[in-house]
């Protein structure tokens, strides 16, 4: 198949959704299929709107995926006479993320247009498929395809997860994932800051997104006196993260909304167990109080007793973390999920072409 792949800028950034556009255009190279990458400009949104204004499609190709957060560039596009089918790959919906009320409002209507615009759909989770069908008037193909989660692959046994979890000191929490609002720093330095425990955390992601809400969490952490308990790692190279993951106990990302959570099955790859929220599609991966916690967004008071009970009780954070990494080991295999997306990719070609004859 000839396969166009259409997204924002680069698939160099460093988010969980472009490491799935990456690995995905990777493994359906691996299998003989031709992807070609269409990239539009990142700019705002309603520069984003503007897009529809003059940008349309000038190449062929047998099936075209979109990265469904370029959503508001390709209304008018898709609606164009085209020869091919559409299948977009929502990560999740951006109406789904806490905005002011007139821009959800907004964005869900946009969305709505687009969703309505499109032929099929890959999903990241079952979370992120209701959602979507929740906005169609009728459900379209879909194939749910989960992300890749072998991105450390580490050699890991049972016996140092249960000494490291059991291991005297501070209690070792990471949060991995870019210092931007929906990620839940804040929330967790209001842990923080309430906290009974002597418990350090190491931020890694990058600080470039979100520069004004990076520079305020930086601030809060020194007004708040937590300097020597709080550092600033920046986007971290996958070898110096994989042996900060060996070394932390506990990951801690309690988002406002994930429409999977790729960053959940990383740490359990290394047997931590994670605190996410019950808002999106944690709940697919953290089974609350085995691998994990679950708490409200938002709920600093609740994080805040989740990390102190671990801290307290370190063979129970051990217990949990044996079971964190079993859940890892249970997560389906990235290349089969590849071999799973041709084939349907293969069939929307057939279908589409079908039922133009």
């Amino acid at each position: 198949m000839k396969i166009g792949f259409l997204i924002y800028g680069s698939l160099d950034i460093l988010s969980g959704g472009y490491l799935y556009d990456r690995r995905l255009i990777k493994g359906l190279e691996a299998l003989g299929e031709e992807v070609k990458l269409i990239s539009l400009p990142w700019r705002n949104y309603p520069a984003h709107l503007a897009d529809n204004l003059h940008f349309r499609f000038h190449d062929n190709w047998d099936i075209l995926i979109q990265d469904e957060l370029c959503h508001p560039s390709l209304i008018m596009a898709n609606s164009q006479r085209r020869d091919f089918p559409i299948v977009s790959l929502v990560h999740h919906l951006r109406s789904s993320e806490k905005h002011p009320l007139f821009l959800n409002r907004l964005y869900r209507k946009v969305e709505k247009s687009y969703l309505g615009s499109v032929d099929a759909f890959i999903f990241n989770s079952n979370t992120t498929r209701q959602v979507v069908e929740g906005n169609l008037k009728r459900q379209k193909p879909f194939i749910v395809g989960y992300p890749p989660t072998d991105r450390f692959s580490p050699t890991i046994d049972l016996e140092h997860i249960s000494l490291r979890a059991k291991r005297d000191g501070p209690l070792q929490v990471i949060l991995l994932g870019n210092v931007i609002p929906r990620k839940g720093l804040e929330t967790l330095l209001g842990a923080m800051e309430i906290s009974t425990s002597d418990i350090n955390v190491n931020v890694v992601g990058s600080l470039d997104f979100d520069k004004t809400y990076a520079n305020q969490m930086q601030s809060l952490v020194k007004r708040s006196n937590l300097n020597s308990k709080v550092q600033f790692h920046g986007a971290l190279r996958d070898s110096s993260l994989k042996a900060m993951m060996q070394e932390s106990q506990l990951l801690v990302l309690p988002s406002t909304y994930e429409g999977f959570g790729i960053v959940y099955l990383e740490g359990m790859s290394f047997g931590l167990p994670a605190i996410g929220t019950t808002s999106g599609a944690a709940n697919e991966i953290i089974d609350d109080g085995v691998t994990g916690f679950l708490i409200p967004a938002g709920d600093f008071a609740a994080l805040a007793e989740k990390m102190d009970f671990l801290s307290k009780d370190r063979a129970y954070l051990a217990e949990m973390s044996m079971n964190a990494l079993r859940r890892f080991q249970r997560q389906p295999g990235w290349s089969g999920t590849v071999l799973q997306i041709r084939d349907f990719l293969s069939s929307e070609v057939i279908r589409f072409r079908s039922s133009r004859s």
